[in-house]
């Protein structure tokens, strides 16, 4: 709904009375448990949970200093136009964001409230691809819904929910209202029809306000874990599932194949191969390949063995994915090694930070196959139960040096490329790219991509040229036949004033007193000097032009278009574009009075992630980074604008040379002075 920008009117403050009517309303139509006094003849509970009074959950809901304003804004394909209110306030020590909004008489919370506020509306569960249609305005269909059934009791038609990845399961990113009852499904695989209709996300223009009226990237970041969501646990899911497979032995049969697995395998030490988690068997856990196989997949005669071992591991203890956790960083480790020979640091740029460490080394080379083993591979389901503890155990067993900065974070130094469990390891098929089931992530195969998400940035150190091209119009089909050449080819500019002089001399058009003036002819004067301009009726007039300007008007009377070569890549190779060559735009501006910003947008025709330019720009500037869809582009399209806090034009240019872009395809628009650099 809110996909573009709203008109909000400016906003009002809430009297105390009102805000405790709307808290109090909040309290009733989402059943918010208020605890009640206990009785004088009741023993007292312990006090080891503190329990909150009814102010206290009000301010929770609706702090307090709230504030509300009407806003209009268009819904749906015929755009009709819709109005309500929004209700703007702050949590402890966090900026002033919409909190909720009220729409046709049913008050929805943004994704503000539902982080401060676990547990207030039942959340469903979505893979990663399906959670970015969703945040392009698109409403989550039955077929998408994962983790269920059972569903949440309260997913009823019409009420509110939440929806989260399966990578963090934990995090509401989308609010929506079911169109069906979700909880009474049975069966979600080969059915129809939309389970729930978006209504405000993570990325658009009410989660981009803030005080200051910006929008466009702007919004609060999403926390990576959020404590009293996701109670449910994924394990007793598959378990359940796996317990209905009709497939029954007796105690005394003899099981033909297989491997008994051991849930209690140690994990002490500096591991080696680890590989072989399957004590006292010689099986392996997960099919050896050859390094030469350059198409890794699931299909063929040993991929039974290798999903059917994924699925008995995950049905055990933790120890056991922990093991997989481990191989997959080894494999990560293994990949950069093996694809980034030449760079020293084997395309990482350190430090690195531990989500980035686990987004690119780590879930990536996870052996999943399913929904449900994407929902029980989680770091929170091994024994470390976070990233740091992992890297605390890498650092432990010699593979990495970490070091923890202010507020806690771990961030990793180096690594040690050259162990032996590393340079040893022997890789394991993962799934490919387009698997169903492996969102997020799945393994990407061969070609070592996933989610979006490069396992280094591929775009630095790569060479970059940008060749402008042009199409003859119809009206100069004569000047072209007159030279052999083609009016439908593109062509160069040099080859243009080539064949535009192979005309002239063809035709005879030199003047005789002067060699660099050209006579016109009739098709000249038609397809080129059209009488639009002054300068056309005074060439016209004199039934002259100098050659250069002959050369420029037949340039501007041509259709523009482009190429962008990347490293060994021909002209013939790569498909040209209509139009000019696009460049790649630098904003400054300033924000909250005296808060300067840096916005980048334009990047994605140069082959750049702007992801992966976000994550270099937060080191390099030691800076918060934000990326979101730039306002004004095609859902379809997108073009999605880089932001960091401060002036960092300077670096940003340098992060950009690094990879092969030339300054004069940057276009700097410095509005904290007034005008264009």
């Amino acid at each position: 709904m809110f996909k573009k920008k709203p008109t909000i009117k400016p906003l009002a403050p809430l009297r105390s009375s009102e805000r405790r009517r709307i808290a109090d309303q909040i309290i009733a139509e989402y059943g918010v448990e208020i605890p009640s006094k206990p009785e004088d003849d009741q023993p007292e509970q312990s006090n080891d949970t503190p329990t909150l009074g009814i102010g206290a959950i009000r301010n929770r809901l609706l702090p307090e200093n709230s504030q509300s304003a009407r806003f209009i804004t268009t819904a749906g394909k015929d755009l009709k136009q819709v109005s309500g209110t929004v209700y703007v306030g702050a949590h402890s020590a966090q900026e002033q964001r919409v909190l909720w909004i009220k729409i046709e008489g049913k008050i929805i919370p943004t994704v503000y409230t539902l982080w401060s506020n676990p547990g207030l509306v039942p959340l469903l569960h979505t893979p990663d691809i399906v959670l970015q249609k969703l945040r392009g305005g698109a409403d989550l269909m039955t077929p998408g819904l994962a983790r269920g059934p059972p569903f949440p009791s309260k997913a009823t038609k019409g009420s509110v929910v939440a929806i989260a990845s399966l990578e963090k399961p934990s995090v509401p990113v989308v609010v929506g209202v079911c169109e069906i009852d979700v909880a009474a499904l049975r069966e979600v695989r080969g059915a129809k029809g939309h389970a729930v209709r978006g209504e405000h996300w993570d990325s658009d223009e009410i989660w981009a306000w803030s005080r200051g009226g910006a929008g466009g990237g702007g919004g609060g970041k999403a926390p990576e874990e959020i404590e009293g969501w996701d109670n449910g646990d994924a394990t007793d899911i598959l378990e359940d599932r796996l317990n209905h497979v009709g497939i029954e032995n007796s105690d005394d049969e003899q099981i033909e194949g297989g491997v008994p697995l051991n849930p209690t395998a140690a994990l002490t030490g500096k591991r080696g191969d680890r590989n072989e988690f399957l004590q006292g068997e010689d099986g392996n856990p997960f099919e050896r390949v050859e390094v030469e196989d350059k198409e890794l997949s699931t299909k063929g005669e040993g991929t039974s063995h290798y999903a059917q071992t994924c699925i008995k591991t995950l049905a055990h203890s933790g120890t056991d994915i922990d093991e997989i956790f481990w191989n997959a960083l080894l494999y990560g480790l293994y990949h950069h090694r093996s694809t980034n020979v030449s760079d020293p640091h084997h395309g990482l740029n350190f430090p690195v930070n531990q989500s980035a460490l686990i987004s690119n080394l780590v879930l990536p080379f996870l052996p999943i196959t399913t929904p449900a083993q994407a929902a029980i591979l989680n770091i929170k389901k091994t024994s470390w139960k976070n990233a740091k503890k992992f890297i605390k155990a890498l650092e432990k067993a010699q593979l990495l040096k970490s070091k923890d900065r202010d507020g806690g974070e771990c961030v990793v130094l180096d690594v040690d490329f050259e162990d032996s469990a590393v340079t040893n390891f022997v890789p394991y098929k993962l799934p490919k790219k387009d698997t169903a089931g492996t969102e997020p992530g799945g393994g990407w195969g061969g070609k070592a991509t996933s989610a979006g998400l490069l396992p280094s940035d591929a775009s630095i150190g790569q060479k970059l040229s940008r060749i402008d091209l042009y199409k003859p119009r119809q009206q100069l089909a004569p000047v072209f036949a007159a030279s052999g050449a083609s009016h439908h080819a593109l062509y160069l500019p040099t080859e243009l004033r080539s064949i535009a002089n192979s005309y002239i001399e063809s035709e005879e058009l030199i003047s005789d007193t002067n060699k660099r003036l050209i006579k016109l002819n009739p098709i000249l004067a038609n397809a080129v000097f059209d009488g639009s301009t002054p300068l056309d009726r005074e060439v016209s007039a004199k039934g002259s032009v100098p050659r250069d300007a002959l050369v420029d008007r037949i340039l501007k009377s041509c259709s523009p278009y482009y190429v962008i070569l990347r490293n060994d890549e021909s002209r013939e190779s790569v498909g040209a574009k209509a139009g000019h060559a696009p460049k790649i735009l630098i904003t400054l501006e300033t924000r909250s009075g005296n808060k300067t910003v840096t916005k980048l947008s334009g990047v994605e025709p140069f082959h750049i992630h702007p992801q992966n330019l976000a994550e270099e720009l937060q080191k390099s500037c030691a800076s918060s980074t934000s990326v979101g869809q730039l306002a004004g582009s095609s859902p379809k399209k997108p073009i999605m604008e880089v932001m960091v806090q401060g002036p960092q034009k300077d670096v940003m240019i340098k992060a950009l040379e690094r990879r092969g872009i030339n300054k004069q395809w940057v276009e700097i628009n410095d509005k904290t002075k007034g005008k264009k650099k």
